[in-house]
């Protein structure tokens, strides 16, 4: 088992990293947002494995964190959902936005990403809905995991949930909700100025 390869960054292709380790380079398949957080090529990267052992090949899977690796276990252990699809997900949603869009049922969401139908995306959300929670989301949020822009700290991530919520509510998606509401600027010191702001980019 393949936990983690660590090494020189030497290529960025459309669908994979290869990663110098030792002078051996590991072809690893990424989604498309994680192969645009990498790095520049020639810099050390460190990358979260997945080994897929099939009969007449093996592949690498990789992740940028831990975290991102446990949804990518969560969501392939859906029976109808390998590898390759579970990727395909992880390049359309974030694992929070994944996590919101499971919470709140949003099968067109997940159905939004290549060779995903609309009844795996429903069984998906059947399965996994007691196994990923918001507060996993705010978690991250408390501790600075977010991408740069987003509301930090535990009243913070509050608010933004309880919006995301609302928008939902008001029957937008809850991963274009997710999306505006990360826009917001961290000026905003209530729900109701995370709601007026994050209207303007659903507009």
């Amino acid at each position: 088992m393949i936990s983690y390869v660590r090494g020189e960054l030497a290529a960025v292709e459309e669908d994979k990293a290869v990663v110098d380790v030792g002078g051996v380079g590991y072809g690893v398949f990424m989604s498309g947002q994680a192969l645009s957080l990498l790095p520049p090529v020639g810099n050390e990267v460190k990358i979260y494995t997945y080994l897929n052992v099939k009969e007449d090949a093996m592949h690498l899977f990789g992740f940028l964190t831990r975290e991102d690796l446990e949804v990518f276990r969560l969501v392939i252990g859906v029976s109808g959902i390998g590898p390759k699809g579970g990727l395909n997900i992880l390049s359309c949603l974030s694992p929070d936005e994944l996590r919101f869009a499971v919470m709140s049922g949003d099968a067109k969401a997940i159905s939004a990403a290549p060779g995903i139908g609309k009844k795996t995306a429903e069984k998906l959300i059947l399965e996994l809905k007691d196994k990923m929670k918001i507060e996993d989301v705010l978690e991250h949020a408390a501790h600075g995991d977010e991408v740069p822009g987003t509301v930090s700290g535990t009243s913070e991530s509050g608010m933004q949930a309880e919006a995301v919520q609302a928008l939902v509510a008001l029957g937008y998606g809850s991963a274009e909700s997710m999306r505006a509401v990360k826009k917001t600027s961290p000026d905003c010191v209530t729900v109701e100025d995370i709601l007026k702001e994050a209207l303007k980019y659903l507009f």
